[in-house]
Order: C-alpha cells, then structure tokens, then sequence
C-alpha cells in the first residue's frame, strides 16, 4: 500500500478528521462565499437592490440543479474511489475517476443547452414575476455558459479530497472565491454591468479553479490519475457511482423543487417581499449547510477507506467524532441566528422593510437547525459507506415526503399569518426528518459493520 494513503488506515483518527475536516470545511466556508457575495453585492445595488436581488434569487433553482449534476456524479464516484484505494485495487478506483470526468462533461454540454433555451421559462415557472424576470434572465443567460466549469470544479475536486488531499481541495475552492470577490465589485460597480457582471465574475472565477482542479488529476502529484485508458464509458463502472449518488443529487437538486414551492406560494401570501425574505432564508441556511457537509466531507475518505479495509473500530470512531462535531457546529450557529437574526439579514440587503421582515422570517425558519448536524452526520455516512439505498430514502423522506406538502398544509393550519407558516413548513419538516434519519442510522450502521467484522481488518503493511 503506497505511502501517500497509509495515513488513512493508520493516523489517529481525531487527529486524522482534524488533518482532512480543517481545509474541507475552509473549502465549503469559501464556497459558500462564491454562492452567497454576489446576492451581497447585487442587494446593494443603488435604487434597484431589492428588486435584482429576488430575480438572481429565483434563478437559485437552476444553479442548486447544476451543482446537484455535479454532486451526482463527484459524491457518488468518490467515494466509491476511496473504498477500492481501502482494498487496494488502485486500478478500478482511477476507471471510476475517468468514467465521472467523461460523464461530467456530457452533462455540462446538455445543461449549457437547456440552461440558454428555457431559462426564461424555468424562471417563470420557479417565481419570477414580471417585475423581477429580467434580472433573472440576464444573470443566467451568463452563468449559462460557464456551465462546464462549474461542473467539473465542484464534481472532480471531491475525488482531490477523497485521497486525503484536503488542502489542494480548498485551495481549488479558494482561488476561485477569491477571484469572484475581487471581481464582483469591478463588473457590477466599475462597468456598471450590474447582475450580469455578478454572471461574468462568477464563470470566469469557476473558471480558474477548473484549470486549477484539472492540471492536479492530470499531473504527478495526486494518487489517483486521469489516463486516457479509463475515458471510456462501463456501465459496470458508472452506473453503482450513479446510483450511490443519487442520494445527494435528490438532496440537492430537490432544494431547486422546493425552492418553487416556496417562491410559489411565498408569492401568492406575501409578495415579492417574501420571495425576497426567501432568497435571503436560503443564503444564511448555507451558512449552515456548507460547513457541516465540509465535516462530511473530511470524515468520508477516512469512512470510506476503513470500511473497504475492514477495520471496524476506526469506522465507529470517525462517525461518532463526525457527530460530535457536527451537532456542536449546528447549536453554535443557531445559538447565533436566535439572538442577532437581523445582523444575518443585514449581510444581504439594507432595504428597511425587507430587512424586519427577513429578521422575524429567520428565526422561524431556522427553528430546528440545532438538531441538523445528526441528519448530515448520518446522511453523509450512508454516502460513505456506499450504502445507496439508505441514503436515497433519508433524502426523499426529508424533502419530498415531509417538506413539500407542508409547505402548503402549515398555511391552511395557521391562516392567521399564512405567510410565516409558509416559512413554518422548514422547521417542522427538519425534526420529523431528524427522528426519522436517526432511527433508520442506528439498524442501518450495526448492519454494515457487522457485514465487515466477519473479516479481519487490512495489515496497514500491506503492500498492494
């Protein structure tokens, strides 16, 4: 077993999570800053602020649906990568790697084409209203064509950190999000370009990072390389990479569903006030989102690898410090949220009514955050353990089976304010789904780890 993975199967594992979380979480931290600086920015546009801030935010169903393209494929073949590295079949873990690329870019071509064509249409139907739709459309007639660099940037990068290089994974976050900061305030401020200059700098800091992502899985460096061999499409190959997948593109891309349920029925109580609100609701959820599925993100080489070699107690023990963590994070950050909402709320506009009526929306919407750290501590164990079937139906359960009709049931329970029972539907949907994900967690993992305690664990020795 080479060197440059032993580490997986050998450091200790607090000290090991710590090693690989750090950068993944400063990653998803600094991606949060690419997905939320240009509403920043756009919300402070003089005279026009609020109103470019509700259409680029109608346009979040479109790019929550690329990035969920890009985790179908980067979360469910990473994985899949580190569990054969575990093995030590090195090959089949690179054909995984050059299946997902060639898979990535046959996506990015359609999206691109679906993205230029309807994206009018898609807008409508996810919200927009006549006094919102051209903001919507110029942001993404641009972010359109930096489709492919979007999806290769966030997809490939987690087959980076799924060999343990956590610090070259946040530094291809880093050099775009730092980039799309510097950029921004030049084309929406300096070339007066407004919304489509937040587009520009943002596909052509994606850009960046692309070329950055790339040169690493091409060069010498990384354990796992792309090889012209392996750019020929196996079923037997893509397909269970797909399929584990799955999970998050639902977790994902249903945020983009949802956010057309909201935005819909936001519309008809509340106006564009609410959908406004609502923008704002989704960017500070990031906050807590990004960061705890950094955590993820950093304990699923170590998971992943472990439960490959067989080794049983290094997999209990990276879930339940990944539990830890995360449940400490997520009461921090919703400790935060109830006592200064309005200073959340401030980061994205300084219009005066919608910033009082965001601040009361928040504190409702984010009521049961404190529990979330057990549903992505679970959920993205199931991932790593490529348990597909589990993780499928933890993100269904959540978004489609609970979240979804309450949307429009809490309205009809709470008639006097239906508006901020639109906003109720996220909270009770959040402790349902967190029973349910924690009990089906506890079968589901005695049952994967006594399918590997039959087995001896790998001799860390061992040389493939």
């Amino acid at each position: 077993m080479s060197e440059s993975k032993d580490f997986l199967g050998t450091e200790p594992v607090g000290k090991l999570l710590l090693r690989l979380a750090l950068p993944t979480v400063a990653a998803q931290i600094i991606n949060m800053l690419y997905n939320i600086v240009d509403r920043i920015y756009i919300g402070h546009i003089p005279e026009v602020g609020a109103m470019a801030l509700t259409g680029v935010g109608v346009c979040m169903p479109l790019i929550m649906i690329v990035s969920a393209f890009a985790a179908l494929v980067g979360n469910g073949g990473a994985p899949r990568a580190s569990i054969f590295m575990g093995k030590g079949d090195k090959d089949t873990a690179e054909n995984i790697l050059g299946n997902c690329l060639v898979v990535q870019v046959i996506i990015s071509i359609i999206l691109t084409a679906v993205l230029l064509i309807w994206n009018r249409d898609l807008l409508m139907a996810f919200g927009a209203s006549e006094n919102t739709i051209e903001y919507g459309v110029s942001y993404m007639n641009i972010y359109a064509i930096g489709t492919i660099f979007v999806q290769l940037t966030l997809g490939m990068n987690m087959f980076i950190t799924a060999q343990g290089f956590a610090k070259t994974g946040m530094l291809s976050v880093l050099i775009g999000a730092v980039a799309n900061i510097i950029l921004d305030p030049i084309f929406i401020f300096g070339f007066d370009m407004g919304v489509e200059g937040a587009a520009l700098a943002t596909i052509l800091s994606q850009a960046m990072s692309c070329v950055w992502v790339m040169c690493f899985l091409f060069g010498k460096k990384t354990f796992l390389r792309v090889k012209r061999k392996n750019l020929y499409l196996k079923k037997s190959v893509i397909l269970p990479c797909l399929a584990l997948g799955v999970s998050v593109f639902i977790m994902q891309a249903s945020e983009s569903v949802i956010s057309v349920c909201f935005n819909a029925s936001l519309l008809g109580y509340g106006g564009d006030i609410a959908v406004g609100a609502m923008t704002i609701l989704t960017s500070v959820m990031q906050f807590a989102m990004l960061p705890l599925q950094g955590l993820g993100q950093g304990a699923q080489p170590i998971i992943s690898y472990n439960y490959g070699a067989r080794n049983v107690k290094r997999v209990k023990s990276a879930y339940f410090l990944l539990l830890r963590a995360s449940l400490c994070y997520s009461a921090l950050l919703w400790l935060c949220i109830m006592i200064f909402p309005r200073a959340f709320a401030a980061m994205f506009t300084n219009d005066a009514a919608l910033l009082d009526f965001t601040a009361t929306a928040l504190r409702i919407y984010m009521a049961c955050m404190v529990l979330f750290g057990i549903q992505i501590a679970c959920q993205m164990t199931f991932t790593s353990l490529g348990n597909a079937k589990a993780s499928i139906l933890v993100a269904v359960m959540r978004k489609f089976v609970l979240l979804i009709p309450l949307i429009y049931i809490m309205p009809l329970i709470i008639s006097s304010d239906p508006t901020m029972a639109v906003y109720m539907a996220e909270p009770v949907a959040d402790f349902l789904a967190v029973t349910f994900t924690a009990i089906l967690f506890f079968f589901q993992f005695r049952k994967a780890l006594r399918q590997i305690s039959d087995q001896p664990a790998m001799e860390s020795s061992k040389k493939k």
